[in-house]
């Protein structure tokens, strides 16, 4: 029997606070899609240990470990699945509820990538140019705001 994934993820967009620059990676499956940390919530997972669990996988990054404070945007959002990704949801399934959160760093870090092919550091607006997602683009976009708090 096939799983499928829950259409329940988490984005964190894990950002430098000296160089005001994003972490951005590139997806194996989609190389032309670059995109911040996300990841499905697994069965009785909050979305709060999703975004730790994924940020650990996608780049290593131990949050609890290295004491690093995870921002929750009490912020979600629902979309379209995008079409070359639907096969992983079941067959009915075509929207997805995202969650939002923010990682600050005092200091740019070179991620291990598991899943991804390559990562950038970029601007705010670079970034947001770059992602293919406009709900990840909305999330990094609001990184001024968390700038200036």
């Amino acid at each position: 029997m096939q799983k499928f994934k829950n259409p329940k993820s988490v984005l964190v967009v894990i950002f430098c606070q000296t160089t005001n620059r994003c972490l951005m990676l590139q997806r194996q499956d989609d190389p032309c899609f670059w995109q911040s940390v996300t990841g499905s919530m697994e069965a009785n997972e909050s979305p709060l240990d999703t975004a730790i669990r994924e940020v650990f996988e996608e780049t290593g990054i131990d949050i609890i470990g290295q004491n690093l404070k995870l921002i929750d945007a009490k912020h979600t959002v629902e979309f379209e699945i995008f079409p070359q990704f639907r096969h992983r949801y079941a067959p009915e399934v075509k929207i997805n509820k995202e969650h939002w959160f923010y990682l600050p760093l005092v200091n740019e870090i070179t991620p291990m990538l598991t899943e991804h092919l390559a990562y950038q550091w970029l601007t705010i607006d670079e970034a947001t140019s770059l992602t293919l997602s406009p709900n990840n683009s909305e999330a990094i976009g609001k990184i001024h705001s968390l700038i200036k708090s």
